[in-house]
C-alpha cells in the first residue's frame, strides 16, 4: 500500500454487452496486455482487475464478462460475476459498440442499472464504424434515460478518446492508499494469466462451439535458474469430436496454439517460456465446483 500523501483509489467497474470492446478498452488504459481479447463474444469469463496509475491516483478497472441472457450454470455464474463487480465498485462505465447500437443485451445492462438506481459513464466504443449522425443520435438516446453522468466517444483498439476517460476519472475518485504495489498491473496470479492467453489462442484458432466448450488448466509450475520457466496446461474438452479438432491432422492445432501463447506468455511475462499442453475430455467439466471457486465465480449463481 503507497504511503505518499493525498493519495486516490478506486475501483471502476467495466460493463457491456458481449464484445463491445471491453477487455480492448482496459487494455489501454492500463497500457499492457491485462485482459485477452478475441473477435468472438464471451471470451472473458472471470473477473479481472487492471491497475493504472496517473499521478497520484491509482484507478483499478474491473473488466467482468459480457452481460447477456444466459443459458448454461457458467454462463449464469458469468453474468453474476459481472453485476457482483459492479456493486463493489466506486464507478461504472458501461461500453456500448456504437455500430451495434442498442441491442438486447445493452438493453439488458441499462435495465439493470435503473434498478441499482447507480450512475455510469457511458463510453460509445468503435466510433470510427459509425456515422457521425448516427453517433449523436445514439448518444442523445442512451442519455435520455437519465443514468449516465459522462458520455465518452472512443476507438478502443485506436486508443483515441481513451486518455480522456483517465483524466476524469483521476478527480473523481475517493482519497485512501493505493491497495496494490506500483508495479502491479493485475490482480490474476500468473498460473491462471497463463491458462486465460492459451485459451485465448483457443478462441482464435477454433470455431463454432468448440471454444465454448473448453478450458484450461495450468497444472504445474517449474521456475529455472536460468530464470525460465516450464508450464505444464490442460485443454479440457467435453466431446472427443472436441479433442480431435483442437488436436488437429498430427497435433498441428495444439502445436499452433502452444507456439502462440507461448510468445505471448514470453512477452507479458518478460522471460523465456517452455508451454506444454494436453487435451483432455472431461464432459462435466462445467459442472466441476472447485473450478468456480478458482476463478472466484458463484457456482451457484
Amino acid at each position: 500500500m503507497s504511503e505518499v500523501a493525498n493519495t486516490r483509489c478506486g475501483f471502476i467497474a467495466v460493463l457491456g454487452a458481449p464484445n463491445a470492446g471491453k477487455s480492448t478498452l482496459i487494455n489501454h488504459l492500463v497500457g499492457a496486455k491485462v485482459s485477452i481479447v478475441t473477435h468472438k463474444v464471451q471470451t472473458t469469463r472471470i473477473r479481472i482487475m487492471g491497475i493504472a496509475i496517473r499521478e497520484k491516483t491509482q484507478l483499478v478497472f474491473i473488466d467482468t464478462p459480457g452481460i447477456f441472457a444466459p443459458r448454461r450454470r457458467l454462463d449464469r455464474a458469468m453474468v453474476d460475476a459481472a453485476w457482483r463487480g459492479a456493486a463493489e465498485a466506486d464507478r461504472i462505465m458501461l461500453v456500448v459498440d456504437a455500430k451495434r447500437g442498442v441491442d438486447q443485451d445493452t438493453q439488458r445492462i441499462v435495465d439493470g442499472l435503473k434498478k441499482t438506481q447507480r450512475k455510469a459513464f457511458l463510453i460509445l466504443n468503435k466510433i470510427d464504424l459509425i456515422k457521425r449522425d448516427e453517433l449523436l443520435a445514439l448518444a442523445a438516446k442512451l442519455n435520455e434515460t437519465g443514468l449516465f453522468e459522462e458520455t465518452f466517444m472512443v476507438s478502443a483498439l485506436k486508443g483515441d478518446g481513451v486518455s480522456d476517460i483517465m483524466d476524469k476519472l483521476v478527480g473523481l475518485l475517493p482519497p485512501g492508499p493505493w491497495m496494490f504495489p506500483e508495479d502491479q498491473l493485475s490482480d490474476l496470479p500468473q498460473r491462471l494469466m497463463a491458462a486465460e492467453v492459451t485459451r485465448e489462442y483457443l478462441f482464435l484458432q477454433t470455431h463454432q462451439e468448440v471454444p465454448y466448450a473448453t478450458t484450461v488448466e495450468t497444472d504445474s509450475w517449474e521456475e529455472f535458474k536460468d530464470g525460465s520457466v516450464k508450464i505444464n496446461q490442460t485443454i479440457y474438452v467435453q466431446r472427443d469430436s472436441q479433442k480431435s479438432i483442437i488436436l488437429g491432422k498430427r497435433g498441428v492445432k495444439v502445436k499452433e496454439i502452444g507456439a502462440s501463447a507461448r510468445q505471448d506468455l514470453m512477452e507479458i511475462f518478460g522471460r523465456n517460456v517452455h508451454l506444454f499442453i494436453h487435451v483432455k475430455v472431461r464432459d462435466k467439466w462445467m459442472d466441476d465446483q472447485s473450478r468456480y471457486s478458482a476463478w472466484g465465480l458463484n457456482f451457484n449463481a
